[in-house]
């Protein structure tokens, strides 16, 4: 890598800069970067003026030029060619390299990210580690970054600006960075592999007619790794060493397993290899997998039980100081494959047995949604493997992973084949881990009880909401749980407490709806919206949020239009004692005929009044009036039980109860909530200023009431000192 090559990029107008990025000087006149740092987000055209900085700021202003797009690659990949525009000559030549193997490779980048920016752009050294195995079905390089950026107070993208650095790895240009993954909390990078644009015959053209000739693609796998000195060793190191040594010490046995090892590690393993125990033990250091791949091959090999005790041990002191991960490649690959195909067919399947079979467990991010996308099941085996189950285990044995207990319960989940194949991966995790086969089978009985009882069809989908009075925009901390038929619910959880927009709490709840449609035994039920606010939100216009279109095809609308939403006010019930009671024994009366509070009614002395002498068993209350008096009158009748009230949001006086009379307010109670949902469909189609924005309480029975919001993030709260 020559700093003198780096590239500082800027897009825009003549008058305006819009976009930084980074690049490299591939040759004599060309900068290579990504597509999207030359093009405008909104119209994808490209700017209309592009200005190249070369050279490393440490060393001065660098040469300042314009350039040009030569090329772009025909698939749409993020990458581009500019030619510059004032000849730019630094002596030597790029080399290209292809990452190959499995275990992970160093690299190192240079670019200009938004998180360096004080006065000017100034140049970050990206390095950190490569692993090829992590790279998904989008065939994209994950870069591992070592120096990390906090995230930023204005909610711009740290990382904004490195897009287009080379990725270096020995020296070799392999690819170049895309985008980053907000997953990982700004750890990682992307990029797009040279050997998916350096193939095309237009950039070979391109280099051969400026550069240096066609790209020579070189494989570059990972060294096999040497011991350091022994007083260079962490205590990991020299622990492992020490109980590997009564299993691995004749040399011999040793050679076979480092051999094996390397092999699935991917590494190129020459004939006069000849590794010592500690060499091994560096070997196991060059990819979180590896001691996990090496206990495979072990395991069978050990006869004794005071061996088998050993490797047990030795397994529990890794993960407990994170000296690499639960699984072996193998087992991983096996894993991970089982899933995808369970994911396309059931996306909803894994976080709802997540749910249930780590319920008192901090979920990685993607299972707390309903659907788990298949690019995501990586990240959730990721960090599964760290954790436990937190349950009894038999004395001296480990304790069982979370993942196999969710494997278990997926198996439980589906059928046939994929049930059998991935109880048969448990079990083998389970014997070369150590795990009891007691505790592994107690996982798998609470898994087939679960599996085997019939879930009742979710009836409501209760969303309750609380203001975040210390954010100066309109936001609300949610929460969501899916009340059944049978009286219990589900409580959708998230990995942390973050206050949402009414947009993105609409969208979570179409979210909601949509996997409580999913469920098992739901079929046709269509489930009720209810929203819990305190006595302040009753004037939310919540059926209005609009959680944009689902899709391409189906227009947006307001979730007061897709869905039956009604409110409910569980904090009056604290305030007013008997009001539950009220509410239960109105409902059982059965008395359909509604009080119309109309101006024979104007004042909340009259209206209870009323409501406790000739509509003592009133269960629907229909408030006209205006505004002004509305809050006291509403209030009025959910403290004296009354479970149904309506009114019209826009009213302004009693002249303006002719607006309801076409959703039939005094009509069949059981099909109001289906006629308000029509009616605010309409107004939104509609630009009539007569039309009313209804909005409607509904108190259950006993409606399910979830605990308050913990507002923290339960694994920072856990783990901060």
């Amino acid at each position: 890598m020559d700093e003198r090559r780096l590239a500082l990029i800027r897009g825009g107008t003549t008058r305006q800069r819009h976009s930084i990025g980074s690049g490299y000087l591939i040759a004599p006149g060309l900068v290579l970067t990504a597509r999207h740092v030359l093009t405008d987000g909104d119209t994808g055209s490209y700017w209309p003026e592009i200005q190249v900085t070369i050279g490393h700021p440490r060393d001065g202003a660098g040469m300042r030029t314009t350039a040009q797009v030569i090329w772009t690659h025909p698939q749409n990949l993020d990458v581009a060619l500019l030619l510059v525009h004032d000849q730019v000559d630094v002596s030597g030549a790029v080399h290209w390299g292809h990452p190959v193997g499995k275990a992970p490779l160093r690299y190192e980048g240079l670019g200009f990210p938004l998180a360096t920016a004080e006065q000017g752009r100034d140049a970050e050294h990206l390095r950190g580690v490569l692993p090829p195995l992590s790279s998904g079905s989008r065939d994209l390089y994950v870069l591992d970054q070592e120096p990390v950026p906090d995230p930023r107070d204005d909610g711009r993208k740290p990382w904004g600006g490195a897009s287009g650095a080379a990725v270096f790895c020995e020296d070799h240009v392999v690819g170049v960075v895309i985008q980053d993954c907000q997953s990982y909390g700004n750890r990682r990078l992307l990029a797009c592999p040279a050997k998916a644009f350096t193939q095309d015959s237009g950039f070979d053209a391109v280099l051969q007619r400026h550069g240096d000739g066609p790209p020579r693609l070189v494989e570059i796998g990972a060294a096999l790794p040497k011991a350091r000195p022994a007083v260079e060793r962490t205590q990991a190191e020299r622990t492992i060493e020490e109980s590997l040594w009564p299993i691995l010490g004749d040399p011999s046995t040793c050679l076979a397993h480092a051999r094996a090892l390397a092999d699935q590690l991917g590494m190129r393993v020459p004939a006069d290899y000849a590794p010592s125990l500690a060499d091994l033990v560096a070997l196991t250091t060059a990819h979180p997998r590896a001691l996990a791949s090496l206990s495979s091959t072990l395991a069978p090999t050990i006869t004794s039980e005071d061996g088998r005790t050993r490797l047990t041990g030795l397994l529990a002191y890794a993960r407990a100081v994170a000296f690499g991960s639960l699984l072996s490649l193998e087992e991983q690959e096996r894993l991970l494959d089982l899933l995808r195909g369970i994911c396309k067919e059931h996306p909803s399947l894994l976080p709802r047995c997540a749910r249930e079979a780590l319920r008192y467990t901090c979920l990685p991010e993607p299972l707390t949604r309903t659907h788990l996308p298949v690019d995501d099941l990586e990240q959730v085996v990721d960090e599964l493997e760290a954790m436990t189950d937190s349950e009894h285990v038999p004395d001296g044995t480990p304790p069982v992973p979370a993942l196999l207990r969710l494997t278990e319960y997926a198996a439980a989940a589906v059928a046939g084949e994929d049930a059998s194949a991935l109880r048969e991966w448990s079990t083998r995790v389970a014997g070369r881990t150590g795990i009891h086969p007691t505790a592994l089978n107690e996982r798998r009985a609470d898994a087939e009880q679960w599996a085997a009882r019939q879930t009742a069809p979710v009836a409501r989908v209760v969303l309750e909401l609380t203001a975040d009075h210390e954010s100066p925009k309109e936001r609300y901390f949610c929460r969501v749980l899916l009340a059944r038929q049978d009286g219990t619910y589900t409580l959708l959880r998230e990995p942390e407490t973050v206050s949402k927009t009414p947009q993105e709490a609409a969208r979570y709840l179409r979210e909601a709806v949509e996997f409580a449609a999913d469920e098992p035994g739901q079929e046709h039920h269509v489930p009720w919206v209810t929203v819990l606010v305190d006595r302040q939100g009753l004037h939310l216009a919540v059926d209005e949020w609009n959680p944009g279109a689902p899709n391409e095809f189906i227009p947006e609308q307001p979730i007061g239009a897709e869905f039956r939403l009604t409110l409910s006010c569980p904090e009056m019930s604290h305030i007013v004692t008997k009001r539950d009671r009220e509410q239960r024994r109105r409902w059982a009366s059965g008395n359909q005929v509604p009080l119309v509070a109309d101006q024979s009614c104007a004042n909340a002395r009259h209206l209870a009044r009323l409501l406790q002498s000739s509509h003592r068993d009133a269960t629907r209350v229909v408030l006209h009036g205006p505004r002004d008096q509305r809050t006291q009158l509403l209030q009025t009748c959910l403290a004296l039980g009354v479970p149904v009230v309506l009114w019209d949001r826009e009213a302004d006086c009693y002249d303006d109860a002719a607006r309801l009379q076409q959703l039939d307010p005094t009509g069949p109670l059981a099909e109001l909530p289906e006629r308000v949902r029509v009616v605010r469909g309409e107004v939104f189609d509609s630009q009539e200023a007569t039309l009313p924005r209804p909005a409607l309480v509904w108190e259950e029975d006993r409606p399910p009431e979830p605990q308050s919001l913990q507002l923290r993030d339960p694994r920072k709260g856990t783990h901060a000192s």
